[in-house]
């Protein structure tokens, strides 16, 4: 067990951090604002396994939001990182590894471009101008509770209705593109019916989150993907799948594969960089021939291909096209936890709801599924913040918010599932008192 006052450089650490860095975090989950109490700085990470700056081991239920698969420090992806290194960190122009992982890409995927970014947010922000600029419309509807990065036409908000025009909810929004952007619950066809009944002719895309993963985990209801999918043929709209998460992780193929419904356009991040930052927007020919230099549709980026990321993608994914056994490896560990947390919280008598699909899952802590993001805001969000502290004093580090799913890389063995149920039992039994 750690104790938290065994934390005092973290501490130190995040107090000399928020003179110079806001809310001392490069990206504000970090912050511990949904938990409370402060981040845990790290330095360094092995395998399955974070070390924090006053030498306390966790075991890693993030690994970096989902690119670690093959868990930290995989020798083959290390090696290849130090070998491109010696060569070249970046030129700024075209290199053979990008045709080699765009090529690996589109045949694990079966999509037949694809254009490098740098960020997930790069991406999706992308894959939306491009479909705009191939149907000649504005408008877009997105599903609340689904991120899809930070760009202004994702930070939009659902209004107190089935379904309504978006609202801006950020400050730097404007309302005008709010009113772009159309939004519904996710899981839920017939206020998408409804929006595109109210708007006709004027959709260019629907983008979705296969899986949505930051209202926690959850999987997409019987016949939802495939309703989507067949609402873009109908009315010419560009079906948008963001894998920014799934890509990679759910199977070779991703989401598109695992759930057997083929989007037109798709964003993909985190995996395909092996843990550098990277994202990708790939899809079908006839849309990517829209975008510059052979279209009007303009995308660039200076150090979008950079050497660096790519082989540490291309190597990732060669292990993983090479190695398709990983993921029912990773899946059946990833059950095995599900099975293990439902039998401690029945024990405990607590009232919950697991998602969970492949790899990814999480817990909440309440008596309703959770299949969208209302549903994701009953859960009991004081509990959780006790059970993140408690498994964190264990040594298992989750995502420190109720509204993050949990990333299971291949390196989670029998001694840390053995581990992380003894934590979890141990944890809930004090929550009870």
């Amino acid at each position: 067990m750690i104790n938290p006052t065994e934390r005092k450089r973290s501490e130190s650490l995040f107090e000399r951090a928020n003179k110079h860095i806001p809310g001392g975090v490069n990206s504000p989950v970090r912050a511990f604002k949904s938990v409370g109490g402060t981040p845990i700085f790290f330095k360094k990470a092995e395998g399955a396994y974070l070390f924090d700056e006053d030498e306390n081991r966790y075991i890693d239920f993030i690994n970096s939001w989902g690119p670690m698969i093959l868990g930290h420090g995989f020798p083959e992806v290390v090696s290849a990182i130090q070998k491109q290194a010696e060569t070249a960190m970046s030129f700024g122009a075209p290199t053979e590894l990008e045709i080699e992982l765009a090529e690996t890409i589109c045949e694990m995927t079966g999509i037949d471009m694809v254009r490098m970014v740098n960020s997930g947010t790069e991406a999706c922000m992308s894959a939306i101008r491009l479909a705009r600029g191939y149907t000649g419309r504005n408008k877009v509807i997105k599903f609340e509770g689904c991120y899809h990065g930070h760009a202004d036409s994702f930070l939009i908000k659902a209004g107190s209705g089935v379904s309504t025009l978006g609202l801006p909810n950020s400050p730097g929004v404007t309302s005008g593109t709010a009113q772009d952007t159309l939004t519904a619950p996710f899981n839920n066809l017939a206020a998408v019916e409804k929006l595109i009944e109210e708007n006709p002719g004027e959709i260019a895309a629907i983008i979705t989150e296969p899986v949505a993963g930051n209202m926690g985990c959850i999987p997409p209801l019987e016949g939802y993907m495939e309703g989507l999918r067949a609402l873009c043929d109908e009315h010419g709209i560009v079906f948008i799948m963001d894998e920014v998460m799934t890509g990679f992780r759910l199977a070779p193929g991703g989401a598109q594969e695992r759930l057997g419904v083929k989007a037109d356009l798709v964003c993909y991040g985190k995996v395909i960089g092996g843990g550098m930052p990277v994202g990708a927007f790939g899809g079908k020919r006839e849309i990517f021939d829209h975008i510059a230099p052979n279209g009007p549709v303009y995308q660039a980026g200076t150090l979008s291909g950079n050497p660096l990321a790519v082989v540490s993608g291309l190597t990732t994914l060669n292990y993983l096209k090479d190695h398709p056994e990983t993921y029912a490896q990773i899946d059946h560990m990833t059950e095995r936890i599900e099975t293990g947390m439902r039998e401690l919280l029945d024990k405990h008598g607590f009232e919950y709801r697991i998602n969970r699909l492949g790899s990814m899952i999480s817990i909440h802590f309440c008596d309703t599924d959770v299949v969208d993001f209302n549903s994701a805001m009953e859960g009991n969000n004081d509990k959780f913040k006790q059970f993140f502290h408690g498994m964190l004093n264990e040594g298992v580090y989750l995502p420190p918010s109720a509204f993050e799913t949990w990333f299971i890389s291949m390196t989670i063995g029998e001694s840390e599932l053995e581990h992380t149920l003894y934590a979890a039992d141990r944890v809930l039994q004090e929550m009870k008192k």
